[in-house]
């Protein structure tokens, strides 16, 4: 068996060390399974005889044992294994669906530490505080029907370009060139320039044919001036905003339905900038006659499709909606301005003085003067 051995080694001398222990091996236990096979296993007794052979059963039961106990072994293994599994599946898919429905958005208890985002709003609020804003507004109506009045009640201060004048009582020349007043106005440390623009010849003229171009050729002057501005490669780091942001318009108090005049130059207007109707000198009118006339005054809007502030498009949600809607069904506001103060249970109020007793401007129940200013300041 040897000398085959020695055969087997010499006929491959080029084979690695470790295939020739693997033969090796394999003629040694052939020859360790031939020996077994020749001669039984025996064993000596204490007694120097030979002793019986192991019983089978017995070696057979113990062998089972441990197969259970290894199998029993393996399956806790592979239940705790599983277990695992499970446990990392349900935490990742608990992962994915928080992060469906979050839909990217990272929140506040989710960050490691402070980051800062919430600075932005003090860096815009002293930003914003220290350029001021900037409020362009124009009044268009017929002469009488106080629109200066009116600007100077809205912002208890003389800012219009009658008050502005050297000689207060010098009555405006009725021109139809438009001409517009700046002023800085500072309240509480906050800034705000305003501009008002006047149009002083408006609809006084026996021909009124064409006098609403001179007023739209003004507004698309300023979009133009101000998308050059901003068109430019090194352009200005504030660029003055001329634009007309609000147009109030200035309804007489007839109690009748829209005069033509009207209805054509909301209608120009309303496509270029926010319109704003108001009823002038509302305490000519009877609380009766004023619904009647601010119903008439809605139909005729809504059969001349006319559009004025707030259009359907700022309806960005349901909020929005409801307040827009309040604002809808208060146009046009039935407003009364004064100057003067007069004084009701010893307090100071804007007011008009008649024989049955004082009109409080800025008193909902007399007039929709408060209305109004909410809508275009606050």
């Amino acid at each position: 068996m040897r000398e085959d051995t020695a055969q087997v080694l010499e006929t491959d001398p080029f084979a690695p060390m470790e295939e020739r222990e693997e033969k090796e091996r394999g003629v040694a236990g052939e020859e360790e399974r031939g020996a077994e096979s020749e001669s039984p296993r025996q064993t000596t007794g204490p007694a120097g005889g030979i002793a019986p052979k192991e019983n089978e059963g017995n070696r057979l039961g113990v062998k089972a044992e441990r197969e259970e106990e290894e199998e029993a072994g393996m399956e806790e293994e592979e239940g705790g294994m599983k277990k695992e599994v499970e446990v990392e599946v349900e935490v990742k898919v608990e992962v994915k669906t928080e992060v469906g429905l979050s839909s990217g958005v990272i929140r506040g208890g989710d960050l490691f530490g402070y980051v800062g985002i919430e600075a932005v709003l003090d860096q815009m609020r002293r930003k914003t505080m220290k350029a001021g804003f900037e409020f362009n507004i124009m009044v268009v109506g017929q002469s009488g029907l106080g629109k200066s009045t009116l600007v100077n009640t809205l912002f208890k201060s003389k800012v219009s370009r009658k008050s502005c004048s050297p000689n207060y009582e010098e009555k405006i020349s009725k021109t139809v060139k438009l001409q517009s007043v700046s002023h800085v106005i500072e309240e509480k440390g906050v800034k705000m320039k305003l501009t008002v623009i006047d149009t002083p010849g408006f609809g006084d003229q026996i021909n009124n044919e064409n006098c609403w171009e001179p007023i739209v050729k003004y507004v698309n002057e300023q979009y133009e001036k101000y998308l050059k501005e901003e068109l430019h490669v090194n352009r200005k780091r504030r660029i003055p905003d001329t634009r007309v942001h609000c147009c109030i318009y200035f309804l007489p108090a007839t109690g009748h339905w829209l005069r033509p005049i009207d209805v054509e130059f909301m209608k120009r207007l309303g496509k270029i900038v926010s319109i704003v109707p108001v009823i002038a000198k509302a305490d000519t009118l009877t609380i009766e006659e004023r619904l009647e006339f601010k119903q008439r005054i809605r139909q005729d809007l809504v059969a001349n499709g006319i559009r004025v502030y707030p259009q359907k498009e700022y309806d960005e949600d349901a909020e929005d909606r409801i307040l827009n809607d309040r604002i809808r069904e208060s146009i046009p506001f039935a407003v009364v301005g004064t100057d003067k103060e007069h004084q009701v249970n010893g307090n100071k109020v804007l007011g008009r003085k008649t024989k049955w007793g004082i009109i409080e401007v800025e008193n909902v129940a007399h007039c929709e003067f408060a209305n109004l200013r909410d809508l275009l300041i606050r």
